[in-house]
């Protein structure tokens, strides 16, 4: 079974939606762990069905490297993105994982990627879903 985490802060609201997206298409064929920056980020991804949460740097930080997937919008391997919340040891871990990394290109923090479509939030995630489809069965 694939553990995927899913990363994400402030509200917790692009978690969130992640989660419920992969809940209705792959069920419980994954096991889903919600990686908060703050306690509100991950009990709303909690809310949304993820298998297990936990909040803060070291949360980040230590699951990181225990997982196959790493989702969340570009932000989190930016240092101080969210506001502030990312900090640079999170985007070290992040980076740094074996994990593969399937980030939106959300221009949070002024930020373009070249090259990407610019869509709105959930034609993103229904790529996102396609691209974890393709690489769950791998």
């Amino acid at each position: 079974m694939k553990r995927i985490a899913v990363i994400d802060g402030q509200g917790g609201g692009i978690g969130s939606f992640i989660i419920k997206r992969l809940r209705d298409e792959l069920g419980e064929s994954v096991e889903i762990i919600a990686l908060g920056t703050n306690s509100a980020a991950t009990t709303a991804m909690m809310k949304a069905r993820a298998n297990k949460g936990a909040t803060g740097e070291n949360a980040i930080i230590y699951n990181a490297s225990k997982v196959d997937i790493i989702i969340g919008p570009l932000s989190i391997i930016l240092s101080d993105g969210f506001l502030g919340e990312i900090t640079t040891k999170i985007t070290k871990a992040i980076s740094s994982s074996t994990a593969k990394k399937l980030l939106l290109p959300l221009n949070q923090e002024g930020i373009e990627v070249i090259g990407t479509l610019k869509e709105p939030l959930p034609h993103l995630i229904e790529y996102l879903i396609n691209r974890i489809k393709e690489v769950k069965d791998v």
